[in-house]
């Protein structure tokens, strides 16, 4: 056994190992996250028995009417896939057992090819399809792109497109029956040395007959006379055949392991950005249901310094939520320290905030000195106030919990302060207002008219 050899099976191992880990990876999700990730799971367990199974799949690509399907029944021998004179007819991705064509991934018994048979490129109302033909080239192992001419502008777009996923390419210059010799010499020509430079080697350029047309040939009897008999030649995939296998002898342990790696990473990189999607928005969404919920309640509470301490509550009971949302655990102590600490932050921040704590704090004095009748004319200023607090505190909790129950390489007062000069404070505070005003009008003990 050469290097090479075990280098490649060394590669193989991981890649195997690579596919586990991201899947262990979506174990841990949430179950919204599961939710949202389940295709990624079925992809991924799909891989894994394709890697285990040393399964190598060739996707088929091309315009309708190029000779996908015929390609696939002339290298496969027998009438497996459709071929339809309309054109169009692959409706959805097709594998198809390549089974007697002479190649086993080393090592693996139940090693096989797989052809798979794709929806033509420029298939009306085929957006869904274009989507399923995508994902079939990334789990790919070798494509083959079949077109029966100079490649056209729809054509080049698709194989450029292809060339980005990094797999080895074989264009197939089909019904070459249809050209002269000097036709076939110039379009070769053309594809090699002008068309795909930079996306296909040369050597990948290969003809096939997938489907040859019919023939006349004359037939001479003993006794002179003649008469003529149309017949369809046999399919010539020959060199085809032969470049394939040529690849997969070299290289195919190699492809399957680069394979498996690169779709691993790939699907890492969606778990990873979801799910940071997904608990953004979830912890935004809280922290905003929270805010209003303080500013709500501050406002409706007739009783000074209880509405404060009620706000407070709010706060820690948001932090504990938001822990939730991260996966993590966190105590009830250790959430009123966390919002201690970024108010703290929050009060070295000179402007907005100290003025907002004020007006909190005269809103409950005026609340005392009118015995509670004081809280429908400061109903929104206070309940908007203690809501933006609740906003910073959410936001800030967001970037801690972001960073696994750590502030990162930034103090919370660095944390505080970016999220002030990127928040639209009047903006929120109006928000806020109108959340708050919605709910004062609804509520049977807020007075008759809300002050605005």
């Amino acid at each position: 056994m050469n290097d090479a050899t075990i280098q490649s099976e060394d590669h193989y191992r991981q890649a195997i190992t690579s596919v586990e880990r991201t899947l262990d990876r979506l174990r841990g999700c949430t179950d919204a996250e599961k939710q949202h990730l389940r295709r990624d799971w079925d992809q991924l367990q799909a891989m894994l028995r394709k890697l285990t199974e040393g399964r190598v799949e060739i996707v088929v690509f091309g315009e309708i009417s190029t000779g996908k399907s015929a390609l696939i029944n002339a290298l496969v021998g027998e009438a497996v896939a459709a071929v339809d004179v309309r054109g169009g007819w692959t409706k959805d991705v097709w594998h198809v057992p390549w089974n007697g064509c002479g190649y086993c991934v080393p090592g693996l018994a139940q090693s096989q090819i797989v052809l798979v048979d794709t929806p033509g490129l420029n298939e009306v109302g085929g957006a869904d399809r274009g989507v399923m033909a995508r994902e079939a080239a990334e789990r790919s192992d070798l494509i083959l792109f079949v077109t029966d001419s100079d490649l056209n502008e729809t054509e080049f777009s698709a194989l450029a497109a292809l060339a980005t996923i990094h797999k080895p390419i074989l264009l197939v210059f089909n019904k070459i029956d249809l050209y002269s010799r000097e036709q076939r010499t110039r379009l070769l020509e053309v594809l090699r040395d002008e068309r795909l430079e930079h996306l296909v080697p040369a050597e990948n350029v290969v003809l096939t007959a997938a489907d040859p047309r019919e023939v006349e040939y004359v037939i001479a009897a003993a006794d002179g006379s003649t008469r003529s008999q149309w017949r369809h030649p046999p399919p010539d995939v020959t060199q085809l055949k032969a470049r394939i296998l040529e690849i997969l002898d070299q290289e195919g342990l190699a492809l399957l392991a680069l394979n498996g790696a690169l779709y691993a990473a790939d699907r890492s990189d969606r778990v990873a950005a979801l799910r940071v999607e997904l608990r953004d928005r979830n912890a935004t969404q809280v922290v905003w249901s929270y805010a209003a919920l303080k500013g709500v309640a501050v406002a409706l509470n007739p009783i000074p310094v209880a509405d404060i301490l009620g706000g407070s509550a709010v706060d820690v009971t948001m932090v504990i939520t938001l822990s939730h949302i991260y996966g993590l655990q966190i105590s009830w102590r250790h959430a009123r320290e966390l919002v201690a600490s970024i108010l703290k932050a929050a009060g070295w921040m000179a402007g907005g905030i100290a003025v907002e704590y004020a007006l909190h704090v005269a809103s409950s004095a005026f609340k005392l000195l009118t015995v509670g009748y004081g809280t429908v004319l400061t109903a929104l200023p206070q309940g908007a106030a203690a809501g933006f607090g609740s906003y910073l505190v959410g936001h800030a909790a967001k970037h801690y919990f972001e960073h696994g129950s750590s502030w990162g390489h930034q103090s919370p007062k660095d944390v505080v302060k970016r999220i002030l000069d990127q928040t639209d404070r009047q903006s929120v505070l109006a928000g806020l207002k109108e959340e708050i005003s919605k709910k004062l009008r609804g509520h049977p003990h807020a007075g008759e008219k809300v002050a605005k």
